[in-house]
């Protein structure tokens, strides 16, 4: 929202209803209903009053990664390759080709390491890094989401 520069956002969609505001200090107010099966008091959607509890909650998650990013820092050069959408995983041109990369293969930028299904589209994913594959951490077929690793990759 903020390099939108959006105050305000909603969507309506058969009985349900999110709206996200900023609030006078920059975090994101956030109020959903479902109809009439509502878990919010009467006008509450409309008042910013449920928003606090979901921006704590909100708060308590983007934490997570950075001790996750900890974590990498912890292991010495070893970097991850995330999956850019969600969709379906493949390690190989085709059932019967021989895999992109296995692990102990040097990757380079533009070295192709799956194909990830999209919407009956095959799109290929580049390393975008130089370095290793130390270990493969999704199976063929399997599906992935955005930002998932799917790639453990000692860097240099």
């Amino acid at each position: 929202m903020k390099r939108s520069d959006l105050t305000e956002f909603a969507v309506e969609e058969e009985g349900f209803k999110l709206k996200i505001r900023r609030g006078t200090n920059g975090l994101p107010l956030v109020s959903t209903s479902r109809g009439s099966n509502s878990p919010f008091p009467p006008g509450s959607e409309n008042s910013g009053q449920t928003a606090s509890p979901l921006v704590q909650g909100t708060t308590a998650p983007s934490a997570a990664p950075a001790s996750g990013t900890g974590e990498t820092a912890e292991e010495a050069g070893v970097i991850y390759i995330k999956s850019p959408m969600v969709g379906t995983f493949y390690g190989s041109p085709s059932p019967e080709s021989k895999a992109f990369v296995e692990k102990g293969t040097k990757v380079t930028e533009t070295t192709v390491v799956c194909i990830i299904e999209a919407m009956k589209i095959m799109n290929e994913i580049q390393a975008e890094l130089k370095g290793t594959i130390l270990e493969a951490l999704v199976e063929n077929g399997q599906p992935v989401e955005y930002g998932q690793r799917i790639y453990k990759v000692k860097q240099g």
